[in-house]
């Protein structure tokens, strides 16, 4: 066991035993990581890097900094939603693998904000984000540190947006992987992950029955596909509102109904929101939904419901079970909102399983090692994951399985290689 950790501000170290069963049982349906790990265990690709890493502390994520620690990573971690942290799972992190952790379920955002910087204190070589949040701290208030950064690498769709927002002003101060991005992370995490979880956390938090109530998902990307499939497989009713064009008609040829959001607010018996933008539940949306909608948000931050909007037409709340809030509106109308708009898979439940965080996690530990590697060498933007660490990725996942695929001749490879062969 290794020496519990000296710097840390978790609820309660107690809780260690238990976490580390836990932390144990996610490693059993993690062979990617687990080998990716003994790897590390043996190169220490990570020897001397320094790492800020602000992710959901859970199971999964406990295996990925034990991964970045056998590589000999100094990593300091923290919370990237107030919600969304294990308490044991950070107490089994510094008692029984000696991480330094600063995550504190439920905490306040001045403690939040206050465990970003602690981790910011680390003077990362390389930053780990979900959400950018650590990637915001640095660039806003401690950009005396940015010339000390080699590279960072970002998990959810939402830090991309912003990430890439940063690079178009101009302003990225160091270069960033998009693991999002990577195909062995949002086909699998964003759609399976994302599709289960959230609909695990809608059933946790609520005990309702899903067949037969009409369904509304609002955003139709990867996160939000994985969400309408697993409703419409519980037995729902599916309606999926969207901006995109190209998207909407996708939903429609997957044969989901689409239409405006205050058109499904009508309709709808519970709504889902995965867009990554804020204000996918507002305004007029509230105004005409049904007694007893409920509400919840699946995308990263808690701004996609709009909570001020909900509260004007609010006469009273109260605690209709944990983690539901009852309002009760001017009209006599009740609407529910989980989690407190903040993401439901993992404030209600636990997160994407560990199956499919396997490779989502192992896109982070090799990304990590390729900035540390290749890092005076990488342009300041944001850059797609490496394709040859996709593949090995997907392979190892395969392997794992026992699955076995075909390879190309050589007669084929020259073919595709080719102009000139036609019919």
């Amino acid at each position: 066991m290794a020496t519990a950790a000296s710097n840390y501000d978790i609820a309660d170290i107690a809780l260690a035993d238990a976490g580390q069963k836990r932390i144990e049982w996610a490693d059993r349906q993690m062979p990617v990581l687990t080998q990716i790990r003994e790897r590390f265990e043996s190169e220490k690709p990570l020897d001397g890097i320094r790492m800020a890493c602000c992710l959901h502390v859970t199971t999964e994520t406990a295996n990925l900094v034990r991964t970045l620690m056998a590589g000999g990573a100094d990593v300091a971690l923290c919370a990237s939603n107030p919600l969304s942290t294990q308490d044991d799972t950070a107490a089994a992190l510094v008692d029984r693998y000696g991480a330094e952790v600063h995550a504190i379920n439920g905490e306040d955002n001045d403690t939040y904000y206050r465990h970003i910087e602690t981790a910011v204190d680390k003077h990362p070589h390389i930053t780990m984000d979900d959400g950018a949040d650590v990637i915001s701290v640095l660039h806003g208030q401690r950009p005396e540190q940015l010339s000390e950064v080699y590279g960072g690498t970002e998990e959810t769709t939402t830090g991309v947006i912003r990430l890439k927002a940063l690079e178009a002003e101009g302003k990225l101060g160091f270069p960033i992987v998009a693991v999002n991005d990577a195909d062995t992370k949002h086909f699998f995490d964003n759609r399976y992950g994302t599709g289960q979880s959230t609909l695990d956390g809608v059933i946790r938090a609520t005990n309702i029955l899903i067949a037969g109530l009409k369904v509304v998902v609002i955003g139709y990307g990867w996160c939000g596909k994985g969400v309408a499939m697993r409703a419409k497989g519980h037995g729902a009713h599916v309606v999926v509102c969207e901006v995109d064009p190209l998207r909407a008609l996708e939903a429609v040829m997957d044969g989901f109904d689409v239409m405006p959001g205050v058109e499904a607010a009508k309709e709808g018996d519970v709504f889902i929101s995965v867009t990554g933008n804020r204000d996918a539940v507002a305004g007029e949306m509230f105004e005409v939904m049904k007694s007893g909608a409920i509400v919840c948000n699946s995308g990263h931050f808690d701004v996609e419901i709009n909570k001020g909007d909900l509260d004007a037409l609010t006469e009273s709340t109260y605690e209709a079970r944990p983690l539901v809030a009852g309002h009760r509106l001017k009209d006599g109308r009740e609407v529910f909102l989980l989690a407190e708009g903040r993401l439901v898979n993992l404030a209600t439940a636990e997160g994407h399983p560990a199956a499919v965080m396997d490779m989502s996690f192992a896109n982070q530990a090799l990304a990590a090692e390729y900035v540390a590697k290749n890092h005076e060498s990488l342009e300041t933007k944001v850059h797609p994951m490496p394709h040859e660490i996709d593949q090995e990725i997907a392979r190892l996942k395969l392997a794992s399985k026992g699955v076995k695929i075909d390879d190309l001749t050589a007669v084929q490879s020259k073919y595709l290689a080719s102009w000139d062969q036609g019919t």
